[in-house]
C-alpha cells in the first residue's frame, strides 16, 4: 500500500433486502427503499423524493448488485466499505450481504466492519419509545462469540487493516460497560490470530469533549461526527423551540461543510468524514434534520479541505458518510437527478491532490 495515499472508506447500510424482524414490525417487505419511496416535499425547493439512478431501487440479496456497486467505488476513488454490523448479544441482523460478500469471495474489493450497536426502536417511524430490540452486553463469553464471528472477517484478505490491525469501528463506544476491557480482550484474541491487535475507531457525536477519553480507554482512533452538532451549533435554533414549533432543523449545506471539520481533526488520530449530504426526513418526518441545496461542486471543496487536512499524517483514513444511506439523503450512488456528479466530484479531487 502507498503510504502516501488517502484511505477512504465509505460506510455501507445492508438494509436493502426484506428480513422476518421488518416484516413483523413495519409490513411483509419493509426494506431501507420503503422510507426513501414515500418521501414528499416539506417546503418549496425541497428535494425529494430522491430516486435512485442507474443502480435502480436494489435488492442487496443480489451479487450483481454487490458486484456493481465496488466496480462503481473502485472507479471513483473509493477504498473499501465499512460494512454496518449489528451484533444482539449474540444475534445478527441483516447479515446476509455481508455474509455473502464474505463467503463467496465477491465482490474483491476491500472491507472492514462497523459494530452499530444502538436499541433499534420506533423513532424512524415517530414512536421512539417502541423498543424492537434492546441492545445488550451480556459481558466476556459474548465478547469471545462476538470475536470469533469477526475473526473469520479479520482473516480474509479483502479485510482492511493498520499496521496489521484489523479495523472495527464502534457507533456507541461510550455504550459498552466497560468499554477498555471489551478492547483489551479483543486485542488479546487478536495477537493470539497473528495480528498485532484491533485498530479500533470509536465514532463520536460529540469529540471535542470526548477524544482524549476515549483514547486513554484504548481506542487507536476517534472519527469525529459534527452532523449530530449541528442544531445546537446554530445557536438561533434551541432545541426547545425545534420541538414547540415540530419542524425540523433546515440549514444550508454550503454553511454547514464549514462545521463538518474542526481542529481536532487535525490531530494523527482523529479520521475526518467527508459528507455528501444529509436529509432524514424520508425516515424522521418533522424531527429531521435536513441540509439543503448541498451540490457536487460544494461536496468538492469540502474534500478538499479534508484532503489537505490529511496531508501530512501518517494514517490518511478518511470516512466517508456514507455510500448509501438513501433514507438520510447521505449517499455517493447515482440518483436521477446527479447521476454520478457527485463520484466525479470526489475523483477530481482526488486527483488534484495526488
Amino acid at each position: 500500500m502507498d503510504v502516501n495515499k488517502n484511505r477512504i472508506i465509505a460506510f455501507y447500510l445492508p438494509q436493502f433486502h426484506p428480513i422476518p424482524e421488518n416484516d413483523e414490525w413495519w409490513g411483509r417487505g419493509f426494506t431501507e427503499w420503503t422510507n426513501v419511496g414515500k418521501a414528499r416535499p416539506m417546503f418549496r425547493n425541497h428535494y425529494q423524493p430522491h430516486i435512485p439512478g442507474e443502480l435502480g431501487y436494489y435488492d442487496l440479496r443480489l451479487e450483481e448488485t454487490r458486484i456493481a456497486q465496488a466496480k462503481m467505488a473502485t472507479e471513483y476513488g473509493v477504498d473499501g466499505f465499512a460494512y454496518w454490523h449489528y451484533w444482539f448479544g449474540g444475534k445478527r441482523i441483516l447479515e446476509r450481504p455481508f455474509n455473502e460478500v464474505l463467503y463467496s469471495g465477491k465482490p474483491d474489493f476491500p472491507f472492514c466492519l462497523a459494530w452499530a450497536n444502538e436499541t433499534w426502536s420506533g423513532i424512524w417511524h415517530g414512536n421512539p419509545g417502541k423498543v424492537l430490540i434492546e441492545q445488550s452486553y451480556p459481558g466476556r463469553e459474548d465478547y469471545l462469540r462476538h470475536y470469533e464471528f469477526a475473526r473469520t472477517a479479520f482473516l480474509d484478505n479483502r479485510y482492511m487493516k493498520v499496521d496489521n490491525c484489523p479495523i472495527f469501528m464502534l457507533y456507541r463506544p461510550n455504550n459498552v460497560p466497560g468499554v477498555a476491557n471489551f478492547i483489551n480482550y479483543w486485542n488479546e484474541l487478536a495477537i493470539k490470530d497473528g495480528f498485532n491487535g484491533i485498530h479500533f475507531i470509536a465514532l463520536s457525536n460529540n469529540p471535542d469533549a470526548e477524544t482524549d477519553d476515549l483514547l486513554k480507554k484504548g481506542f487507536s482512533a476517534v472519527g469525529p461526527n459534527r452532523l449530530a452538532n449541528l442544531p445546537s451549533t446554530a445557536s438561533f435554533f434551541s432545541k426547545v423551540k425545534r420541538k414547540v414549533l415540530k419542524r425540523p432543523f433546515i440549514m444550508d449545506y454550503k454553511k454547514a461543510s464549514r462545521l463538518f471539520i474542526g481542529e481536532l481533526e487535525r490531530r494523527e488520530e482523529c479520521y475526518p468524514s467527508i459528507i455528501p449530504g444529509w436529509d432524514n426526513s424520508p425516515r424522521s418526518g418533522n424531527r429531521a434534520m435536513i441540509l439543503t441545496d448541498s451540490s457536487p461542486e460544494d461536496f468538492y471543496e469540502h474534500v478538499k479541505e479534508v484532503l489537505h487536512i490529511n496531508k501530512n499524517k501518517k494514517n490518511k483514513i478518511i470516512l466517508l458518510k456514507s455510500w448509501n444511506e438513501w433514507a438520510e439523503g447521505n449517499y455517493m450512488e447515482p440518483d436521477v437527478k446527479f447521476g454520478r456528479d457527485y463520484l466525479e466530484a470526489l475523483q477530481r479531487a482526488i486527483k488534484e491532490h495526488s
